[in-house]
């Protein structure tokens, strides 16, 4: 038991893991978590990177992080620290308590080798002082099924699908998933265990609905893909009015993709398809005929930090050949604060301290919504984020730090 005041945040011991995450709910205003959440989260909690702050015996201040390696452009799965299970009880809010977990975190990470840490804000306007910057976005829609048709595939008739039982089916599902992983920046590789969230089933996450139901698609004698969703029915003076909630849906070709989008349009008494978190250049986008009828809502979703800019920039590749000087702010980490010279093309590159002049001048935030692909240097420029030091060195470095698809993070933690 944590007796003695202490000055600043400790790593957890397993034996003060209830009261450590008891207060995480706390400062989330939360109730009691469902037994078979609170039951995944210590079994993936990882105890040597879990952090508390007490007061005499209360926890204060809670974070963690989980060992992820991540996909960047190009597709190396680059090691990432998952930021995670942060928060301050309403009664130390203001005292230091964030920061102080937050500077021994980032030391932690950078001790462990990872370049790389990622999260999802609770509150987007925490995170930018520690050098967070959101990098990856979702797209989200309410879909008029009884209106909004498909224009699919050839070859879309000739997918199998079938009901299954989501326990019975997950590994051949996360062979599915772990099959697109290098395809897309900002997804996460996997752990052993992490595979048994999706199947995360409480009262609570059904939104009214039904329990958990999967269908998996099967082409040329394989799994080709899965959705997970629930089903919730209603009815108006109209008639059937209900709603089909999608939790997941992966696929490993476009005809399979078409296929399983069909599958929701058509569930019988549904006349609503609603969606959460999606990649902004998700296939459905493309399928449908009416995209107002969609309700298309955009949302931000991972933050990324670069906690070692010059390994972190040399793990991904670029569109075409970059070489700039970039000069670096960063007071919170400051041994990125400088300049680097980045040099790199499509099969590789090389990050470097140097004393050349600088051809533009940024945070480390706005480096680590650059990194992914999904936010451009232009668009940070126009808001003033960068500073263009060399003519042509903005285009240049942006135009090499794009991504040939949208980044995306397919789950929190």
């Amino acid at each position: 038991m944590g007796t003695d005041r202490e000055t600043g945040p400790r790593v957890l011991r397993e034996d003060e893991w209830d009261r450590w995450y008891d207060a995480l709910y706390r400062s989330f205003g939360a109730g009691p978590a469902p037994a078979e959440e609170r039951a995944l989260d210590r079994s993936v909690t990882e105890f040597d990177r879990s952090l508390a702050v007490w007061d005499g015996d209360a926890v204060v201040g809670t974070a963690g992080a989980f060992s992820f390696r991540m996909t960047v452009p190009g597709g190396a799965a680059v090691p990432t620290a998952g930021v995670t299970m942060v928060g301050v009880v309403a009664t130390h809010r203001r005292r230091g308590v964030l920061t102080s977990m937050m500077r021994r975190q980032l030391d932690d990470v950078r001790a462990l080798g990872e370049p790389l840490a990622v999260l999802t804000a609770s509150e987007p306007a925490i995170y930018g002082r520690f050098g967070y910057g959101a990098a990856t976005f979702r797209v989200g829609a309410e879909i008029d099924t009884s209106r909004v048709t498909l224009d699919v595939p050839a070859g879309t008739d000739e997918v199998r699908l079938r009901y299954a039982e989501p326990a019975d089916v997950l590994d051949a599902c996360e062979a599915v998933y772990a099959a697109l992983v290098p395809g897309r920046p900002g997804m996460l590789a996997r752990r052993p265990g992490w595979e048994r969230a999706g199947l995360l089933d409480p009262e609570s996450r059904r939104e009214g609905g039904s329990a958990l139901r999967c269908v998996v698609a099967e082409r040329d004698g394989r799994t080709s893909g899965y959705v997970r969703f629930h089903t919730r029915g209603a009815w108006n003076e109209s008639g059937a009015d209900g709603t089909v909630h999608l939790r997941a849906l992966a696929a490993l070709d476009p005809v399979t993709e078409a296929a399983l989008w069909r599958f929701l349009f058509g569930i019988d008494l549904m006349t609503t398809v609603s969606v959460r978190s999606r990649p902004v250049d998700d296939a459905w986008r493309y399928l449908v005929s009416d995209t107002r009828r969609c309700k298309p809502r955009l949302g931000d979703d991972a933050y990324v930090r670069l906690v070692d800019v010059g390994p972190a920039l040399s793990a991904r590749t670029y569109q075409v050949p970059v070489d700039v000087v970039f000069e670096v702010a960063d007071a919170f980490c400051p041994w990125n604060a400088g300049r680097w010279r980045l040099t790199g093309d499509a099969k590789g590159a090389s990050c470097e301290r140097t004393a050349d002049a600088a051809d533009l001048a940024l945070s480390v935030r706005e480096l680590g919504a650059a990194y992914l692909g999904g936010v451009s240097l232009l668009s940070l420029a126009a808001a003033g984020r960068v500073r263009e030091l060399r003519p042509g060195a903005l285009a240049e470095a942006s135009s090499a730090f794009g991504s040939a698809v949208a980044p995306w993070l397919p789950h929190g933690f």
